[in-house]
């Protein structure tokens, strides 16, 4: 497993490898797929955000705008609305490492200087490369995501892995980015259409460690585990935590999940599991 430590904004870290990240998923917004409309007042979204940490979250994502297919876009201006007040409320009380979840470069400054450590865009750079650009100059930490969205995909879902992301990472370079301030997310449920597309991606998640970075999972909820529990998204909690554990098994290091005291009890298993098989080699 890989050890290293994430270069975060404002002088912080968070040192990856040993233990699972859980990274806690906090949607101001009202048309998220299973949590639209919870937690979009300010005061609301804080509780929240407290909650999760109370539960064992290292990290809160926020985000402003949903990213489920069909989702309607939102202006900037209304972005930044919904989710500055909610992270400056959180860096005030210090010690949460916050996490913004936007592919607009004026947003992700903003949500930096408000007191964000890390920039999280599903676009992977390719929307607004400027996102790049943040990362270097305010040395916030990066996740680039991989997405299928408004492309043609390659036919092997790791040959489209490689592809994408080595195209990304050569934006990070080119702005400056330097490698300890990215993690790498492969976008579970992103244009991965079927569920039998994103359990081949989970089977075969090792294969990206071949990049050389930490990797972040985002199972959360998804469809593909509906498909396969047939329960609805708000309970589909039991389904994410056992994602955890096969891609913690497989190499991965941080866990962006909506419900954060399972994912941490499981992963625990997982890490220690690890641990005593590292022990015995």
């Amino acid at each position: 497993m890989m050890t290293g430590r994430w270069q975060l904004a404002h002088g912080r870290h968070l040192d990856i490898g040993g233990k699972a990240v859980v990274v806690g998923i906090l949607n101001i917004t009202p048309d998220s797929f299973s949590d639209g409309g919870l937690f979009d007042a300010p005061e609301r979204a804080v509780d929240q955000a407290r909650r999760m940490v109370g539960e064992g979250a290292s990290v809160i994502d926020i985000g402003g705008e949903s990213t489920r297919p069909g989702a309607s876009a939102i202006s900037a201006k209304e972005e930044q609305a919904r989710i500055l007040p909610v992270i400056e409320a959180l860096a005030t009380s210090g010690g949460t490492l916050i996490s913004v979840d936007t592919y607009r470069e004026d947003t992700a400054r903003l949500a930096v200087q408000a007191g964000a450590h890390i920039v999280n865009d599903v676009w992977g750079l390719q929307r607004e490369p400027g996102i790049a650009r943040v990362a270097a100059e305010t040395g916030a930490g990066l996740v680039i995501m991989h997405t299928g969205r408004d492309r043609q995909k390659l036919p092997d879902v790791i040959a489209d892995q490689l592809f994408f992301l080595r195209k990304s990472l050569e934006i990070a370079r080119r702005s400056g980015v330097a490698d300890d301030h990215i993690v790498l997310d492969p976008g579970f449920g992103f244009a991965k259409e079927t569920a039998a597309e994103n359990l081949d991606l989970m089977a075969r998640f090792s294969e990206l460690r071949a990049l050389g970075f930490p990797l972040m999972a985002g199972t959360s909820r998804k469809r593909f585990i509906g498909t396969v529990t047939g329960r609805d998204a708000a309970a589909r909690g039991a389904g994410t935590a056992a994602t955890s554990v096969i891609l913690r098994l497989k190499g991965a290091h941080l866990f962006r999940v909506h419900d954060v005291a399972i994912n941490v009890d499981v992963l625990a298993i997982a890490d220690a599991m690890l641990a005593r098989e590292i022990g015995e080699s």
